[in-house]
């Protein structure tokens, strides 16, 4: 008899909810980071015994948390994938955003499962799958966030002899003549690198483009993120204003927000997190806008393990506006 098996049908979908700690503390305009963070990973596995992995790393100030995001997959996300052609990737993604609205990290954590298996049927690495490597090195940033900045500085300065050339300060949570301390000391400390600053949507309207000149000055990257989501006519205001470039991060997570940004001026630049856009698919047509605008972006993290930045190594391998590095160093520094 004829078999009637599928070998590209999703046979099995495991959800599993782990605990991860953080090695150092970390701060951020958005408050202090809990020493211990949530992460869901996902295993799916067709009907011949492919299997594929993925992670997703929700942050509450992003919308989520490991728990609703596993709720989100073990619920309405199972009963879309299960019996499902695991090859249909986008066709996927397109039926998971009608069966669930929101929750983006869950719909990363699924799709990189299945690009997962596709790269293992093809025998082939996804940067293959995506149109090719564009670049074989990403420069790394890492972010100085420790309360104790003579810590981070000590790390910096290991990490610039170590070859990382980019660092990001964390602002937002201290006074601002604490912040131009930190950069100042920091480029004392380590001339050759390019510092960037990031308030994590710290900053009052009514005081960020003031504070935010004090900046300029320093020769900065970029400054990312000064004030809240819903506040962007400010953010253009002060992206108009300043000579450093200025980036968007929690003022776009999708395409149509792209969109948005380009026609509204709001930055210069956007950073990109499969967490934010819900996936490889979503990401890139999140960062087709931003090309076409002439915007470049950057690779963004919450607090993703090894599955999910493999996964967005692989997207800024094959994307070639996201050339302003990433920060893809929670793994081995924190």
């Amino acid at each position: 008899r004829a078999s009637t098996a599928m070998p590209d049908r999703i046979a099995r979908l495991q959800v599993f909810r782990i605990d991860s700690e953080i090695g150092m503390r970390r701060a951020h305009g958005s408050g202090e980071i809990a020493r211990r963070v949530g992460r869901v990973i996902v295993r799916i596995a067709t009907e011949d015994g492919i299997e594929g992995l993925g992670e997703a790393a929700p942050w509450a100030p992003f919308g989520n948390t490991a728990d609703t995001t596993a709720a989100a997959i073990d619920g309405p996300l199972r009963a879309t994938l299960e019996g499902a052609d695991a090859t249909r990737i986008a066709a996927l993604a397109d039926e998971m955003d009608h069966a669930l609205m929101g929750h983006p990290e869950a719909k990363a954590a699924v799709e990189m499962a299945l690009w997962d298996i596709a790269g293992r049927r093809a025998g082939a690495p996804v940067h293959a799958l995506l149109g090719g490597a564009v670049r074989v090195a990403i420069p790394l940033s890492f972010s100085i966030a420790d309360p104790d900045f003579a810590a981070d500085l000590d790390r910096a300065r290991a990490m610039a002899e170590e070859g990382i050339g980019i660092f990001k300060v964390k602002t937002g949570f201290l006074t601002h003549a604490d912040y131009l301390d930190r950069l100042s000391a920091l480029r004392e400390t380590c001339p050759a690198v390019e510092i960037r600053a990031d308030y994590n949507q710290g900053l009052a309207p009514e005081e960020a483009l003031r504070l935010c000149r004090d900046l300029d000055a320093l020769e900065l990257g970029f400054i990312e993120q000064p004030i809240r989501r819903g506040q962007e006519r400010v953010l253009a205001m002060i992206a108009a204003a300043l000579d450093t470039p200025v980036m968007a991060d929690e003022s776009v997570f999708s395409a149509t927000e792209m969109l948005d940004c380009a026609h509204g001026a709001w930055a210069d630049c956007v950073s990109i997190k499969l967490m934010k856009a819900g996936g490889i698919l979503r990401a890139r047509e999140a960062d087709a806008v931003a090309a076409a605008a002439g915007m470049p972006t950057y690779g963004g993290t919450l607090w993703e393990g090894g599955v999910a930045l493999a996964a967005a190594a692989h997207l800024i391998a094959a994307t070639p506006n996201m050339r302003l590095g990433c920060e893809f160093y929670m793994p081995r520094y924190v």
